[in-house]
């Protein structure tokens, strides 16, 4: 039984204390909370603008900007009939290319057109007809950096798209349809799939936590208190990611800003479960709730302050990473987790000071000296888990390593080579749509070209290779092929250097463009070594490039300093080896089994090239939380009572906790699903069941098992290493 510990009465400056953190955080949230809603305001979702400065596409895009006054990104609208196109049908197609310019654009202004954003052309834009006749096309192209600008929590880019489809009712008919497409249209869906992505995914995410919170404390007051926890870190976190992504500090996407809102209502809840678990087994010791809080909150710090340590350390390696995307993510989660650790820590243990024991209606803890402890042993589920892990602890241990080596022998059919625009979504959109059609009745590379930048002296016989090259179509020197009949324009020639474009045979997000491009960029060296191919297509090639490079990179550098963070909480060598081993096997077989669900029961067509570093740094980062918490209380007991025992304690005491941390955190990640894009899937499910596996085998039986068959030996070097066990 446990001795009783000296009460201490809540002296009122603590109570005064509380009430002014209190309202510190309804400060916070208040400023920080609608900052939440604005973050898709100060978010980037164009590839391009993630590159490495020194790609090689990134150099030509920035080179192109000089042979134009501003960078372009355009809009590709097709316009298709069944049957082939009447000589009225072409008139009434270049009449809608010749008013786009006047489209209104209201959601901007009241007066605010079309016209205003497009790149400066010579005259109006040109209804191309298809060589089957049954198809037109029609570019339009815009001023990136207006088109993007954020005006009235949208953009002319997006707005663009709407009005031009909405205009496309009226002055085309029911026999042309038309479709918008092109990188611009592409963006727009972009913007689309991400729209309302703060409200929705909040909501969905707090939905799945409250019902969760609901089983686990049977209380209506104590889920509320951990929830408004968890939105007034997010307030926290938005209130410095909004300024630093504002103010082009930060690159921030629309996936990180969907990560984020996960990132802290998961670690914020799970911090939370710690500490009201702590907070109520001291309530049963102490007869005073200020008492049993100060015991509690220092009994939780290490722990929870370690795990943010190393989720944050984690995250941070990201700004090694070479795409902007992915560094961005770095600072953006660490100010998530930040913001948990500092809400958890503060606003939640002032909560519930100020509601005493209480906050546990109906099932108010009593004094009565009723312990977890006493589980080990028992008919709960942790206490015959615990007693299995003290009988049988290396049949444990080698069983569950085989069985996630045999998962992991499936992570070389992970598909992360990247995926074509076309399979991106999971619901079909109109750029898609636009790019089917454009490809059935046109060059399936028209309108997003391959750009080569090539010395003056060698533009003649570059220009004779992109023309040879059996992927290509056309080739054209120049921002657009000379109209029929036009002047042979004179040679443009920038700090020494010709702009050659080239439409390819394939669509310029396939495979096939991707082949093509690699191809044209060595056989361009026979012109000249300084040849440099740009465009979508190489641009896809580079980020995919970088992706790897990032994932061999940030890696050992993870695990590297994650170590480190391990060795100095827990005092040990060993312990920190067997934890991280331990989350490498739960990576390999959680990405082995995300392979075989992707191939055979999802059937995605591919994935992302950033999913295996995002799903490594989520896992490994977060994964080790769990064994953190369990190592940690297991370190605190077997001071008391020796090594072994104090295993088998630790996991009987931290059991149901933790489980529920775990389950809480997957359900979240989860959330992300509700985003119709084939990465947000592959990084929910991938890092749910990571979280699920690291929940229920790698800390449940694996690391514990394995601790209790080293013994006193998993403490070395420290003392305890030296202690019977």
């Amino acid at each position: 039984m446990s001795v009783e510990k000296t009460s201490l009465k809540r002296p009122r400056a603590a109570i005064w204390g509380a009430i002014v953190v209190v309202l510190a955080w309804f400060a916070i949230g208040g400023v920080g909370g609608p900052l939440v809603g604005k973050l898709g305001q100060v978010s980037e979702n164009d590839n391009s603008q993630f590159l490495p400065s020194d790609a090689e596409a990134t150099v030509v895009s920035t080179a192109v900007t000089s042979f134009t006054d501003a960078a372009e990104i355009p809009y590709l609208v097709v316009i298709e009939k069944e049957s082939a196109l009447t000589p009225a049908d072409l008139g009434t197609i270049q009449s809608f290319a010749s008013s786009l310019s006047t489209l209104k654009l209201t959601e901007l202004g009241p007066d605010r057109t079309l016209g205003e954003f497009l790149a400066a052309k010579e005259g109006p834009p040109i209804a191309i007809p298809a060589a089957d006749g049954k198809a037109a096309l029609i570019g339009i192209a815009l001023d990136q950096k207006k088109a993007t600008a954020t005006i009235n929590e949208t953009s002319a880019l997006v707005e663009g798209a709407a009005a031009i489809r909405a205009a496309a009712a009226d002055a085309l008919g029911s026999d042309l349809k038309l479709h918008v497409g092109g990188p611009a249209g592409l963006i727009s869906d972009f913007g689309a799939a991400f729209a309302g992505i703060d409200g929705i995914l909040l909501l969905v995410t707090l939905s799945v936590v409250l019902v969760i919170l609901l089983i686990v404390y049977r209380s209506p007051i104590l889920p509320f208190i951990v929830l408004i926890s968890s939105i007034f870190a997010l307030g926290m976190a938005a209130l410095a990611v909004y300024y630093l992504a504002k103010n082009g500090q930060l690159a921030l996407s629309g996936q990180s800003q969907g990560i984020m809102s996960i990132l802290v209502i998961g670690a914020a809840t799970d911090y939370a479960l710690l500490l009201v678990a702590r907070f109520r087994e001291e309530l049963h010791d102490d007869s005073n709730a200020w008492g049993a809080m100060r015991r509690a909150w220092r009994a939780v710090l290490e722990p929870i302050t370690a795990s943010a340590a190393t989720v944050i350390v984690g995250l941070l390696c990201l700004l090694l990473g070479s795409v902007a995307s992915t560094r961005g993510l770095g600072p953006v989660g660490a100010f998530a987790i930040l913001g948990a650790v500092l809400a958890s820590l503060t606003f939640l243990p002032a909560v519930l000071v100020l509601l005493g024991r209480w906050a546990f209606w109906p099932f108010v803890p009593k004094p009565d000296h009723v312990h977890s402890v006493d589980a080990v042993g028992s008919r709960s589920i942790w206490g015959r888990v615990s007693s299995l892990v003290g009988r049988r602890p290396r049949q444990i241990w080698v069983i569950t390593v085989l069985l996630l080596v045999a998962a992991s022998a499936f992570v070389p059919t992970f598909k992360a080579e990247g995926i074509a625009a076309s399979d991106v979504f999971l619901t079909k959109v109109d750029s898609v749509t636009a790019t089917e059609v454009i490809s059935k009745h046109f060059p399936s590379g028209s309108g997003s070209p391959a750009q080569v930048l090539v010395p003056e002296a060698a533009a003649d016989r570059a220009l004779e290779v992109l023309k040879a090259d059996a992927g290509v179509d056309t080739a054209y020197e120049g921002l657009a092929p000379a109209r029929p009949g036009a002047p042979v324009a004179d040679r443009v020639v920038k700090n020494g250097k010709v702009l050659l474009q080239a439409t390819l045979k394939d669509a310029s997000d396939s495979r096939e463009a991707e082949d093509t491009v690699k191809r044209l960029r060595t056989t361009l060296d026979a012109a000249s070594p300084e040849a440099a191919v740009g465009g979508v297509t190489a641009t896809n090639i580079d980020l995919k490039a970088a992706n790897v490079r990032d994932l061999l990179l940030i890696v050992p550098v993870v695990l590297g300093l994650i170590f480190l963070v391990l060795c100095l909480l827990l005092r040990s060598i060993i312990a920190p080896l067997v934890l991280v081993v331990a989350n490498i096997l739960s990576f390999g077989a959680t990405l082995g089994v995300s392979a075989i669900v992707f191939n055979h029961v999802l059937k995605f067509p591919g994935g992302d090239a950033s999913v295996p570093l995002y799903a490594f740094v989520f896992l490994v980062a977060l994964g080790i939380d769990y064994s953190i918490f369990l190592m940690t209380r297991v370190r605190e007991e077997s001071i008391k009572r020796g090594t072994r025992p104090g295993i088998l304690v630790g996991l009987a005491v931290t059991g149901g906790v933790i489980t529920s941390a775990g389950i809480v955190l997957a359900a979240t990640f989860s959330a992300l699903t509700v985003i119709p894009l084939v990465f947000m899937v592959q990084i929910a499910f991938t890092v749910a069941l990571g979280v699920l596996i690291d929940t229920f085998i790698v800390r449940s039986l694996l690391v514990p098992a394995m601790s209790h068959d080293i013994g006193p030996r998993v403490w070395w070097p420290s003392a305890l290493a030296r202690r019977p066990s």
